[in-house]
């Protein structure tokens, strides 16, 4: 009975740093793609507020 009580904690034990693992691996993936499109991103930004200007002071 011992060694059975012993083998289902160390399954509940593996199952926990499989799922732990997964996660942190997906966090990492998902800071690796917020870094990689970072400039992308922000040369939007700033495209979108030329396109801004050029629309309110052209009407004037």
């Amino acid at each position: 009975m011992s060694e059975e009580a012993q083998t289902k904690d160390k399954f509940w034990l593996y199952v926990g740093c499989t799922v732990f693992a997964l996660l942190v691996t997906i966090a990492m993936v998902k800071q690796s793609e917020t870094e990689k499109f970072a400039p992308i991103k922000q040369q939007l930004e700033e495209e979108a507020a030329q396109m801004n200007i050029r629309v309110l002071s052209g009407g004037e």
